[in-house]
C-alpha cells in the first residue's frame, strides 16, 4: 500500500457524488499530479486515518494529510484550494471566518450530502490516465 510519499493525500467519501465531483474538479486543476487521493472506505484510507489517530469509521469528513499535518473539514478544503494555486488559493480568506462557524456549515453539508447529491453503490474507479494518483 502506498501512503502518498511526499504528496498530499486527500481522503474522501468514495460513494458520495459530491465528494467524487470535488475529486474530478481537482484533477485537471492539479496538472502536475501533486495531490493523491484515497476513498475513506479503502484500506489505504483507513490506514492513513488510523496512522494519524483518527477513527477509520469517520466517513463524514474530508481529510487532507500534507507535510506531516492533518487537515479536516473546512481546513482541508481551504488547504486543498491553496495547493491548487491561483485563483483557488484565494479561498484562504475563509480562515478569517472562525473555524467553528466554517465547520458548522461543513457539517450541515456533510449531513445532507447523500440526500442532495446522491450516492454511488461502490467507490469511484479512476480512469487509467489518473489511476496513479489514487492510493491502492
Amino acid at each position: 500500500m502506498s501512503d502518498g510519499g511526499d504528496h498530499p493525500v486527500l481522503l474522501f467519501d468514495g460513494v458520495c457524488n459530491l465528494c467524487n465531483g470535488v475529486v474530478q474538479f481537482i484533477i485537471p486543476r492539479d496538472p502536475e499530479g501533486r495531490i493523491r487521493f484515497a476513498p475513506l472506505q479503502s484500506a489505504a484510507g483507513k490506514a492513513l486515518l488510523s496512522g494519524h489517530g483518527l477513527p477509520p469509521s469517520d466517513l463524514d469528513s474530508v481529510v487532507l494529510v500534507a507535510d506531516g499535518e492533518v487537515y479536516r473539514k473546512s481546513n482541508a478544503v481551504i488547504r486543498v484550494a491553496e495547493l491548487l494555486g491561483w485563483p483557488y488559493r484565494a479561498a484562504a480568506v475563509g480562515r478569517a471566518v472562525p473555524e467553528s462557524v466554517r465547520d458548522t456549515l461543513y457539517d450541515v453539508i456533510a449531513a445532507n450530502r447523500y440526500d442532495v447529491f446522491g450516492r454511488k453503490d461502490q467507490c469511484m474507479l479512476p480512469d487509467d490516465d489518473v489511476s496513479d494518483r489514487f492510493l491502492d
